[in-house]
């Protein structure tokens, strides 16, 4: 991890009220950079002004949040912005059969469609100045694709694909972009999950659907906090983010976690049969 502070380079991070994005504002304020962090909740913006942060609104299902929140931004900077960290996103636990079209669709513009604006109104700014950082955080659910999780593993097998394009794109421009791809973390992601189930599937749907045994298991694993063996904590991703913005030459993917690691190699190596019996396998895990 690279040591130098960074005193004039500024920096963007949606998903600030928790987790990875809490985090990375305050350990990049830190090594001396200008942190503007953003949250969907105006509680938290408010949270975040309280410990010294010039923080805004910013929902990515909201197009003119997206807008107000990077104009304010390149207000205070004179129109220059050295990096983006793209992290605000949830997901939406329960089989696909059972997940209703619109919550599909919520789930695509929060995690894949607000970025996509986000990160297009943040390019040109980029290649004006000619640099740039964009850091998206994608996940093993990005390389992998597990039960019971598919509106999230398709939103970040979209983001995967997404990036990789940008990166093609933006290749001589100055601009660096990379994925993290983090495993699991101590996060309330998982707290959020079930809030996302009850709200989409809800009670009528847990007991009418074929999977009712099965999600009541998991439901109540998860509000246990969920799978606990190779959890990290937010800083291990934010240690990736700090190479990905401050390194000479950032790297295309970051991986994070031993589950991560381990899925990268074996979705090369390994045939979809057995692959397949080893997904099947973690998706059931309750350690």
């Amino acid at each position: 991890m690279t040591n130098k502070k960074n005193t004039a380079r500024s920096i963007l991070i949606t998903g600030c009220s928790s987790g990875i994005g809490y985090r990375a504002a305050h350990m990049l304020r830190e090594r001396g950079w200008q942190v503007f962090p953003t949250c969907r909740k105006l509680d938290d913006v408010e949270k975040l002004r309280a410990e010294g942060f010039e923080a805004f609104w910013l929902d990515y299902q909201d197009n003119g949040s997206i807008e107000s929140a990077l104009t304010q931004v390149l207000d205070i900077t004179n129109g220059k912005l050295d990096a983006l960290f793209n992290n605000g996103a949830y997901g939406l636990p329960g089989a696909i059969e059972d997940i209703p079209v619109q919550a599909m669709r919520d789930q695509f513009e929060a995690n894949v469609f607000g970025w996509h604006d986000l990160t297009c109104r943040v390019i040109p700014v980029m290649r004006k100045q000619g640099h740039g950082r964009i850091v998206q955080c994608s996940s093993v659910l990005g390389l992998v694709a597990m039960k019971y999780r598919g509106p999230y593993n398709a939103t970040k097998f979209a983001l995967e694909g997404l990036t990789d394009t940008l990166r093609l794109e933006l290749h001589g421009s100055g601009i660096q972009i990379s994925l993290i791809e983090p495993g699991p973390i101590r996060t309330k992601f998982t707290q959020n999950a079930i809030s996302m189930f009850f709200k989409e599937i809800g009670e009528d749907g847990l007991q009418r659907s074929h999977f009712r045994k099965i999600y009541e298991r998991r439901l109540k694993h998860m509000s246990k906090g969920g799978a606990s063996k190779f959890k990290l904590e937010p800083d291990a991703v934010v240690e990736k983010l700090i190479h990905a913005i401050e390194a000479p030459k950032a790297k295309a993917r970051y991986y994070v976690t031993v589950p991560t690691h381990l899925m990268g190699v074996l979705r090369r190596i390994l045939p979809y049969s057995i692959l397949d019996k080893v997904l099947l396998k973690a998706s059931d895990s309750e350690e």
